[in-house]
C-alpha cells in the first residue's frame, strides 16, 4: 500500500469515527460535524475526496440515527428536503470555506476556522428552521426569534466544533510524529 493510500485511510478512518461519534450520547448539538468538514479539507489533497468522504460519513451516521436512535422516539421522522437542508447545506458551505480559509493548517486558521464554521451552520440551519416551521411567523421577527431561541444551541455547536477541531487535528499531528508514513511527502 503506498503512503497517500495509508494517509488517505487513515484520515478517512477519522473521520468516520468522528461521524459514527454522534451515536454517543452528547448535549445537543455538541458534535463533530463542523469539525470533520474542516479536517477533510485540511488533510485531503484531492478536493473533491475532501468534500466527498466526510459527506459519506455524515450520511452514514445520519442514517444509523434517524434508524435506529431516533426512530424510536420519532417514529413519523424522516429525511424530508428541509430536513436535508438544515444540516447538508452548512456542511457543504464549511467544507467550501476551508478550501480558502485551510490552504495552510496552523493554530490560528484552524482555530478561527472553527468558530466560523460553528457560526455558519448556526445561521444557516436555523435560517431553515424558521423557514419549515409553523412555531415561527414567516417574518423578519419570527426569524430573529427563532435565532434567539437557538442560541444555547449555538454554544454547544461551538464547543462541539472546537473539542472535535481539538480532537481530529490535535490527534492527526500527533499520528504523523508516531507515523512518518502519515507526514507530507
Amino acid at each position: 500500500m503506498n503512503k497517500n493510500n495509508i494517509q488517505l485511510g487513515t484520515i478517512s478512518v477519522m473521520i468516520l469515527v468522528a461521524a459514527l461519534s454522534r451515536l454517543l450520547p452528547h448535549p445537543n448539538n455538541f458534535t463533530a460535524v463542523g469539525a470533520m468538514a474542516l479536517f477533510g479539507v485540511a488533510y485531503i489533497s484531492n478536493k473533491k475526496w475532501a468534500f466527498l468522504i466526510p459527506t459519506f460519513a455524515l450520511w452514514v451516521s445520519d442514517i444509523l440515527l434517524n434508524n435506529i436512535i431516533y426512530r424510536q422516539y420519532y417514529p413519523e421522522f424522516t429525511l424530508n428536503p428541509g430536513t436535508l437542508l438544515t444540516t447538508y447545506l452548512p456542511f457543504a458551505l464549511i467544507v467550501l470555506m476551508g478550501l480558502f480559509t485551510l490552504k495552510k493548517v496552523n493554530i490560528t486558521n484552524v482555530l478561527g476556522t472553527s468558530l466560523a464554521a460553528s457560526v455558519i451552520f448556526f445561521l444557516v440551519s436555523n435560517f431553515f428552521v424558521w423557514y419549515h416551521s409553523i412555531n415561527f411567523p414567516q417574518t423578519v421577527l419570527g426569524l430573529m426569534a427563532c435565532y434567539y431561541q437557538a442560541i444555547p444551541f449555538f454554544w454547544n455547536t461551538l464547543a462541539g466544533d472546537l473539542f472535535f477541531v481539538g480532537v481530529l487535528f490535535g490527534g492527526y499531528e500527533l499520528a504523523k510524529r508516531r507515523f512518518s508514513v502519515l507526514s507530507v511527502q
